[in-house]
């Protein structure tokens, strides 16, 4: 016998409906609870006294040979950048900058870039008119060839004095990235030390000297080097700095 008795009076609901959603409000919470997010990236180096040299034939290529005993990778020589080139920086957020620093390093390996990165961001070394001998100085290198935090880069870097157009070169190293270890300053000045031993026991060497960098002008003047080609970054140059030759003006 049907039930229909027990029934509800009143519409039925129509078959498949979904049931109807409670009424809720949402309370807002007197404190917001934050996922903070931080990076800290350190960078350090350490650039001697110049040593001034003789000009020769053979000047420029004496670099490498200065990093004797102490590098532990391959040296590379980085040389001045191209007047086209003058607006590289390694700085992401300059897009036009950093594509131009790209373009003109890309060729290095990973050591030499992490190092440039490191020197050029602290301005230890400006390769508008350095010429700069790099390898790894101290400590490992992570899977994809690139220096860990504590490593220390570095070298030799040379520029041409304007006044007497001898070659000036200075030991500099640097090191850094996401951490720091105490005692990668001890080491690094132990690494300095030992490179600018090296420069100074060079054939060429002639004694310490005050190093006075030359300053780029603002503007992009800069001369063509009639023995190699090269042009000049910067309009008051008066030697090459990628061959230390005399520029002529007319």
């Amino acid at each position: 016998m049907p039930l229909e008795f027990l029934k509800r009076k009143g519409t039925p609901e129509p078959t498949g409906a979904a049931p109807a959603a409670p009424s809720t409000s949402v309370t807002l919470p007197e404190e917001v609870v934050a996922q903070e997010y931080s990076l800290k990236l350190y960078y350090a180096g350490k650039s001697s006294e110049g040593v001034r040299m003789r000009t020769g034939p053979n000047a420029l290529a004496e670099l490498p040979s200065m990093l004797g005993g102490l590098a532990r990778s391959e040296i590379e020589v980085v040389e001045p950048l191209a007047i086209e080139l003058s607006g590289a920086s390694p700085v992401i957020s300059r897009p036009s900058e950093a594509m131009q620093w790209l373009n003109a390093h890309h060729v290095h390996s990973p050591i030499t870039r992490h190092g440039l990165v490191v020197l050029e961001s602290i301005d230890a070394i400006d390769l508008a008119f350095d010429t700069f001998a790099c390898a790894l100085l101290d400590g490992e290198v992570d899977t994809s060839g690139y220096p860990e935090y504590n490593a220390v880069v570095g070298g030799v870097a040379s520029h041409w004095d304007e006044s007497t157009g001898d070659m000036i070169c200075r030991a500099v190293v640097g090191w850094g990235g996401k951490g720091v270890r105490g005692d990668t300053d001890r080491i690094g000045a132990k690494l300095l030390a030992g490179i600018l031993t090296n420069i100074l026991a060079n054939q060429y060497a002639l004694g310490l000297t005050a190093v006075d960098r030359p300053v780029p002008a603002a503007g992009r003047g800069g001369l063509v080097c009639a023995h190699c080609g090269f042009a000049s970054a910067h309009e008051r140059a008066f030697y090459c700095p990628k061959c230390g030759m005399r520029l002529l003006r007319g």
